[in-house]
Formats: structure tokens, C-alpha cells, sequence
């Protein structure tokens, strides 16, 4: 692995496919022990999640729905702290247990919003199954009940994750050179 650029920054390896999918193959062996008898409805948050979900879904073996929402929160390299919803979620969640499939849990508030919203609608369980999560930059109390990895604050592209749109087509991830 080799350093890559995005736009204007220069970014250096940091975390490989094959530590990524080990990961997401044991977060998807303790959904799959969870939800026996459930069908769980995956509702993955877009854009960054799409590689996570597909790796993950292809490890799933309950029977499970798959939905999607578009939410957004950063511009650039920093989190703006509104969460705006680009595509509401289309399916009824009303007495469903839902999983909510997440790229990465920084500050908290894009999840806190979810999280919320899917309350609002009378879920009958919500967890959130996050690829990465940034504990030092949490500002409001979230349960991840399944994670894969922690790491440290830093901004951090590939694997579904961007840069203003760019850099989300790697099979590894990338962290910002400063």
C-alpha cells in the first residue's frame, strides 16, 4: 500500500482490507447469533456504508430486509454538526427490529438523529452496527452494540468513506497525512 491522493491531501495506509473484513466477518457472526428468528431489517446509511453493508450482508445469514437512507454531516474534512436528510427511509418499521449500518461514528449526532427517528416510528428494536467508531470524539452517549473497529480521531478516506465525494472506491483505508 502506497500513499494516495484526494483532491488537495495526501493520505497513507491505515487500515487493510483483509483486518477490515475479518472484523466485519465477527460483527455479522454476533448479529447472526442475535437475531435467530427475527428478521432483522438492515437499513445502511449512504454513501458511506456501502462497501461495510455489502461486506457484511454477504456474511448474514438470518433472513433480513435490506433498506436504505441518505443522511449528511460533513463538509470537507470537518463535521458541520447538523445532520440533514438527503433520502428518508421508504420502509414501515413499525414492531421491526431494525439495524442500523453505519460507515463510521464520530461525533455521534448523525446516529443520535437515526436513532431518534426510528424510536419515533415504533421500532420494536434498534442497534446500530458501526465499521468504525472514534471514542475520543463522541459527544452524545451511543450504544454500538456491534462494532468492528475503534480508532483515533483523524480524517480518513477509502472503503466507502470520502473526502468531498472522492476516495471512497479503495479496498483499503487511508488516513489524512497533515
Amino acid at each position: 500500500m502506497e500513499t494516495i491522493q484526494v483532491k488537495d491531501r495526501i493520505f497513507e495506509p491505515f487500515i487493510r482490507e483483509e483486518e477490515l473484513l475479518k472484523e466485519i466477518k465477527r460483527v455479522a457472526s454476533e448479529i447472526n447469533r442475535d437475531y435467530v428468528g427475527k428478521e432483522p431489517l438492515f437499513l445502511c446509511v449512504l454513501n458511506g456504508s456501502f462497501m461495510f453493508a455489502a461486506d457484511l450482508l454477504k456474511n448474514v445469514s438470518v433472513p433480513c430486509n435490506v433498506s436504505f437512507v441518505k443522511v449528511a454531516s460533513y463538509s470537507g474534512t470537518d463535521t458541520t454538526g447538523k445532520v440533514k436528510e438527503l433520502m428518508g427511509l421508504q420502509e414501515n418499521v413499525e414492531g421491526r427490529h431494525v439495524i442500523i449500518v453505519e460507515d463510521i461514528v464520530d461525533t455521534g449526532y448523525t446516529m443520535r438523529d437515526v436513532l431518534d427517528s426510528l424510536h419515533d416510528k415504533k421500532a420494536a428494536s434498534v442497534q446500530v452496527c458501526a465499521l468504525l467508531c472514534k471514542p475520543d470524539k463522541l459527544k452524545v452517549d451511543i450504544n454500538l452494540k456491534y462494532l468492528a473497529l475503534n480508532i483515533p480521531n483523524g480524517f480518513i478516506v477509502g472503503y466507502g468513506l470520502d473526502y468531498d465525494g472522492f476516495g471512497r472506491n479503495t479496498r483499503d483505508i487511508y488516513k489524512i497525512v497533515k
